[in-house]
């Protein structure tokens, strides 16, 4: 099997929020629109935004645990959160002994998470070491 470009999915109600989102915010190149999907440059890989199927009257409004976090690694996680803090979107930092994160939420409730992308390369290396 070969496997020439992977992608991901995100099948949302909010979609022209998300679409707003991903596009303004976080300042995703587009690399195609249709009717109900717009598909972005993930940065090595593509990420469809698509309306979902179905209405806000049939989606079970019980909380559940996150199931998939979008990860976006980036340079300096701190000056990444002032995006967020300029469109007030709330967010949680967190330092750790294996990362520096920060995690919030699209305009759908969708995880997403900032990681320092230098301290993933280092673990990578470790790993290989």
């Amino acid at each position: 099997m070969t496997i020439q470009q992977t992608g991901f999915i995100l099948y949302t109600i909010e979609y022209e929020k998300c679409v707003a989102f991903y596009e303004n915010v976080l300042k995703l190149d587009v690399l195609y629109r249709r009717e109900q999907l717009t598909c972005f440059d993930f940065h090595g890989s593509y990420l469809m935004v698509e309306l979902d199927d179905e209405t806000t009257e049939t989606v079970v409004t019980l909380p559940k645990r996150d199931r998939t976090c979008l990860r976006l690694n980036v340079p300096d996680v701190k000056e990444a959160c002032k995006v967020l803090e300029e469109h007030s979107i709330p967010y949680d930092y967190y330092e750790f002994d294996w990362g520096t994160i920060a995690k919030f939420r699209d305009p759908d409730g969708n995880l997403i998470g900032f990681r320092s992308a230098q301290e993933h390369e280092a673990h990578k290396k470790d790993d290989h070491s």
